[in-house]
């Protein structure tokens, strides 16, 4: 199938087809997903939504569900589809060479990740199957798993460019084949100068001009501070986690600090609201160190409510091993909130140990416990840290401000691009 050349004209002033793939969209863990996707369309882009793994919507919202019935899904796999982008796969050999050799000679990946990566080219070509005939200029990925060697193997057989955006584990923990997408990508967007920063050292034959900081950001209006008084005169300390119940997260180092204070004559109650694969793996951790009058798992809770848990808290936690910038740290700041979290990746950019909230040293309990005790302790001292800290997610976290950096800045090196684009789809060639 040939397309023709777009006429030049047209492309200054028409806005381009991209294709926008995540892991799982919608996804309520990832709002900032939908929230770019938005912006470009605000802008006249025509976005296709693209979700690698299949989403149960039983699950979702009202709005989610609107969207997920728009998005394009790999999953389930349509077998016509499937069998010819095995036969693709040999046929345009000669297409994907390079990618051939990145898994199966130059690397040393595991036997395992190296299948996995053939099955993800698979994917790729699969991908691309859906996409052809819907006019894709440009194809971006959020989040450097899988799904960038996805984007990146169909972009290269409809002979267009691709992108993505790294946050966190995507790039410090599972970074597989990450020299190949950043090599062949446009851009890459990263949500800290610390992964910026991470990247260009790591893998020094990236130009510079490649990897941008796009930070990220929250609705400033959803995170006013409530004009209703939460300030208690009660013993009883509160702490609040939010996020998934992911090893990553590591709530179990959470748990055993509470044990710990306890231990220390604290009076506390700690908030954990997520749901995840660790949930019952928690539930025992919890019992084992009877911390059942301390410790509760709230489950996932719909974000409107999020609004009364934090201002419920007196310490809003973060015990993760690896972040990008968290949107929870964000949210909490923004409400005025302390914040306490581990000295990790792009959280100092956030979190100015003293001034915007506090710190402590990654995976040392005991300085966890300590920085605790004398959050505590001062807590009546903290006001004018608080309002800091809401300060600074509105001067450099305002969601709105920087979707629209996001947008024109992803337009501008789309435009830089597009006219390079070969426009003949050549996934049936």
């Amino acid at each position: 199938m040939n397309t023709p050349k777009p006429d030049p004209v047209r492309l200054l002033t028409a806005m381009p087809t991209i294709a926008y793939l995540s892991n799982q969209f919608p996804s309520s863990i990832e709002p900032y997903v939908v929230a770019e996707i938005c912006e470009l369309q605000n802008r006249g882009v025509e976005v296709i939504a693209c979700s690698a793994l299949r989403v149960n919507r039983a699950r979702l919202d009202d709005s989610s569900k609107d969207i997920a019935a728009q998005t394009l899904n790999l999953q389930p796999l349509q077998p016509r589809l499937a069998a010819l982008a095995g036969y693709l796969c040999l046929r345009k050999f000669w297409l994907l060479a390079d990618f051939y050799e990145r898994v199966l000679i130059s690397g040393r990946e595991s036997l395992w990740r190296r299948a996995k990566a053939l099955l993800h080219t698979w994917l790729g070509v699969y991908y691309a199957l859906l996409l052809e005939g819907r006019g894709v200029e440009h194809i971006h990925v959020h989040h450097g798993y899988f799904g960038s060697w996805i984007a990146m193997v169909a972009a290269r057989m409809l002979g267009v460019s691709f992108s993505m955006t790294l946050h966190g584990s995507d790039l410090l923990l599972h970074q597989a084949y990450l020299d190949t997408k950043l090599k062949h990508c446009r851009f890459c967007l990263t949500v800290s100068a610390f992964n910026r920063w991470h990247v260009l050292e790591h893998y020094p034959e990236t130009p510079l001009d490649k990897v941008l900081v796009q930070r990220m950001g929250v609705d400033l209006l959803r995170s006013t501070p409530s004009h209703v008084d939460y300030e208690r005169s009660s013993e009883c300390m509160v702490l609040l986690s939010v996020g998934r119940l992911h090893p990553v997260k590591d709530h179990a180092f959470l748990i055993r600090a509470c044990r710990e204070l306890k231990n220390r004559g604290q009076s506390l109650l700690c908030l954990i609201a997520g749901e995840g694969q660790e949930r019952p793996s928690l539930v025992r951790l919890v019992e084992r160190l009877d911390l059942q009058p301390q410790v509760e798992l709230l489950g996932q809770l719909p974000r409107e409510w999020l609004s009364y848990y934090y201002q419920l808290a007196d310490v809003v936690v973060l015990t993760s091993r690896s972040e990008g910038v968290p949107l929870v740290l964000m949210e909490a700041m923004a409400q005025e909130r302390t914040v306490l979290a581990p000295a990790i990746t792009g959280i100092p950019e956030l979190v100015e140990h003293g001034k915007t909230g506090f710190l402590y040293r990654a995976g040392s309990l005991e300085d966890f416990v300590a920085q605790i005790e004398t959050i505590w302790k001062r807590r009546s001292a903290h006001q004018q840290l608080r309002r800091a800290a809401r300060a600074h997610v509105l001067a450099y976290y305002n969601r709105d401000k920087n979707l629209a950096a996001f947008a024109d800045t992803f337009l501008a090196r789309i435009r830089a691009t597009t006219e390079n684009n070969s426009y003949a789809n050549p996934v049936l060639q």
